[in-house]
């Protein structure tokens, strides 16, 4: 099978290689799938370039987690999937702990745990579906962890990116209302497309007193791609008893943590990390993404999409941050 790979970490163009490899075969609890399309997150690219430190687990890993196709072989015990299934998956690599899996979507084969693969719905293309994985089960777990946001108002940080785009689609269809922050005029009109009653200029050295009088007192749940970086701004808006559900602080990895003015309103946060979900989780992520695509409610924005041979082209993509929308690459 052609696949992509790499040895050792470092810049996309200097690591990542192609070559025809050995086809997988499905083991016991595992299914072979043929993959269609494979998605690109941030934690591939870092995990790729050794981001803090990040070690090869592995002598040779074939990247990405997420990707959707159809399965072509049942390994033994696999009872609840037949040849001939259109899937998602997740978790191809496992999560940053631990040695992980060696093999990920980035190749025209795969044999995965069958638990790790959700049915696709026929509203949703290959494309799409290598796009739900890492995105919609961060945003979908963000948005309900601590309880239904019918008639709540959620802020979602960050609102042009890919899990806020999920995150904001899940709660305007779950009754919520949201406002969300945008860095530029093409990510505010993404997240307005997902549904966004309003959104706000991020870089506003206003935006907490902003939000203030938009909201009339402030939010109850903050979705947040920006943890260490917004801390300020987040603890202020908050209302009593409210929740900051992060799932990234990239530009500031070790945030100082104002604790009194934070439980001085009761408030909590919440640390999201996807990789570790547990099959519950994951199953109401997966009936959601399928209810909410056969009602036509469900959006998945693809940015921009690369063959297997400009893989190294596509993890810059993802680097430069520039794109509006997810990226793909089509086996």
């Amino acid at each position: 099978m052609r696949a992509a790979f790499y040895t050792k970490t470092g810049a996309a163009a200097d690591v990542l290689e192609l070559a025809e490899l050995a086809e997988p075969v499905a083991g016991p609890g595992e299914v072979l799938v043929r993959i269609g399309a494979s998605g690109i997150n941030p934690a591939d690219v870092k995990r790729r370039a050794g981001w803090r430190g990040v070690a090869m687990a592995h002598t040779r890993i074939i990247p990405h987690c997420d990707g959707a196709g159809e399965i072509v072989d049942i390994g033994p015990g696999v009872e609840n999937r037949k040849t001939g299934d259109r899937v998602w998956m997740w978790n191809a690599q496992g999560g940053y702990s631990g040695p992980g899996r060696a093999d990920g979507t980035a190749a025209q084969y795969i044999a995965i745990a069958a638990s790790q693969t959700a049915f696709l719905p026929a509203a949703l293309t290959m494309e799409e579906g290598a796009c739900l994985g890492v995105p919609a089960m961060t945003a979908h777990y963000a948005v309900f962890a601590d309880g239904a946001v019918e008639g709540k108002t959620l802020l979602v940080q960050g609102g042009g990116g890919s899990v806020a785009h999920f995150a904001i689609q899940f709660a305007v269809c779950n009754g919520a209302k949201v406002i969300a922050t945008a860095g530029s005029p093409e990510r505010a009109d993404h997240a307005r497309n997902a549904g966004a009653e309003l959104v706000l200029d991020r870089h506003d050295t206003a935006l907490a007193k902003r939000i203030m009088e938009e909201t009339a007192g402030g939010v109850d749940r903050i979705i947040e791609s920006e943890f260490g970086g917004n801390l300020e701004t987040d603890v202020a808006v908050l209302k009593p008893g409210g929740v900051i559900a992060a799932y990234s602080s990239t530009a500031v990895p070790a945030p100082v943590f104002p604790y009194y003015t934070l439980a001085a309103r009761g408030g909590a946060v919440r640390v999201i990390q996807s990789f570790g979900f547990s099959p519950e989780i994951r199953g109401a992520v997966a009936q959601m993404v399928s209810t909410m695509s056969a009602s036509g409610d469900l959006h998945v924005a693809i940015g921009k999409t690369f063959e297997l041979d400009a893989i190294a082209a596509a993890h810059e993509a993802v680097e430069s941050q520039q794109v509006v929308g997810n990226v793909v690459i089509r086996i």
